[in-house]
């Protein structure tokens, strides 16, 4: 799988910033220049530089001497300059000539995309980009389900043969393999908004006698039991390139779930929202998130009051489904839970 990098689009490069004071996007401790270091994300790098670190596409200049500027290696020096008055970052590396390329270069340096620097952490989200789903309802019900093992075992894994039945596709080998998982409703309206496959692993059809199919398993992520289900493996590009941005809609919702089922939500956790494709979220979009204002007593009037809510952090959706979506926490400047709001930012 590609490494996540941001897509940094020429045009956007190159546009005129609509703030009414450019200075105000950095930070007040921003350095001049920093050294990419290996390990570093690009989220962390515009962090130092920018208050809100999305914006790193629109203040971001491009280098023609550099093949790709929309990769950063560790080496590279980032620094703050002012381009007919305009704050920009800009990137300085040794680049490498072109075929039959004449000009002079102080020297040359091969440089690897695989080593360029991710934008987020890749290893935090990389299962929920290409297995784990949110189903309607019946949908996880209706699939076909692992029967039995070899000796009649109920757990297998890896490597493992074993039998299943149900409505297995001729046109499909490949499956992966669910557990049901949490139904999550609307806390509002409640409403179903779909049902949690936890992905186990993968099996491939090796014969089929009416509905009951011989399988090898071929990827387990933890034991597969017996019932688990069966769903084809999904045809879907894999979105290697992220576009930080905020919603073109106005989005309200709060946060139904944590991976793992913690209570505490800190960065780099998995989060699940309560809003998706319908309400207009996008993959790469930023939302805020706020800790719900307590409701205390007022000692003047005896009334119970509820304080206003308090901004925590930040979550970028990395994976939308019809009503719900996937995302990761970038920043929290204090633990988050379960019912805390997201909003934009």
């Amino acid at each position: 799988m590609k490494k996540l990098i941001f897509a940094v689009l020429a045009a956007s490069m190159l546009s005129v910033l609509a703030w009414a004071d450019r200075d105000t996007a950095f930070r007040s401790d921003h350095p001049e220049e920093y050294v990419v270091e290996r390990g570093d994300t690009l989220w962390d790098i515009s962090n130092k530089f920018l208050n809100t670190p999305w914006l790193w596409p629109e203040i971001w200049h491009v280098n023609p001497q550099i093949e790709n500027p929309h990769l950063i290696f560790p080496g590279d020096l980032i620094r703050l300059v002012y381009i007919d008055g305009q704050p920009r970052l800009t990137v300085e590396r040794t680049v490498r000539m072109a075929p039959g390329d004449t000009r002079l270069q102080p020297s040359i340096r091969v440089l690897s995309e695989e080593d360029a620097i991710p934008a987020i952490p890749l290893d935090r989200i990389d299962s929920y980009l290409s297995r784990s789903r949110i189903l309607t309802e019946g949908e996880l019900d209706n699939a076909p389900y692992m029967l039995a093992g070899p000796e009649r075992r109920l757990i297998v894994g890896m490597g493992d043969r074993a039998y299943a039945r149900g409505d297995l596709s001729e046109d499909v080998d490949t499956y992966g393999v669910f557990r049901k998982g949490e139904v999550y409703h609307d806390p509002q309206t409640r409403e179903r908004l779909g049902e949690h496959a936890q992905a186990i692993g993968t099996v491939r059809v090796r014969t089929r006698t009416d509905d009951v199919a011989t399988v090898t398993v071929s990827r387990s992520y933890e034991e597969i039991r017996m019932g688990d289900r069966l769903l084809p493996s999904e045809q879907r590009p894999v979105e290697s390139v992220f576009y930080p941005s905020a919603p073109d809609d106005d989005i309200v919702g709060q946060i139904l779930a944590v991976e793992g089922g913690v209570s505490q939500i800190g960065k780099f956790d998995v989060v699940m929202i309560n809003r998706g494709e319908r309400e207009g979220l996008q993959v790469g979009n930023v939302l805020a998130t706020y800790k719900r204002g307590e409701q205390v007593r007022d000692r003047v009037t005896n009334e119970r009051v509820n304080l206003p809510d308090e901004r925590a952090g930040l979550v970028m959706i990395f994976r939308t489904f019809e009503k719900m979506s996937f995302g990761l926490v970038l920043e929290a400047d204090r633990p988050l839970a379960v019912e805390d709001r997201v909003r934009n930012p």
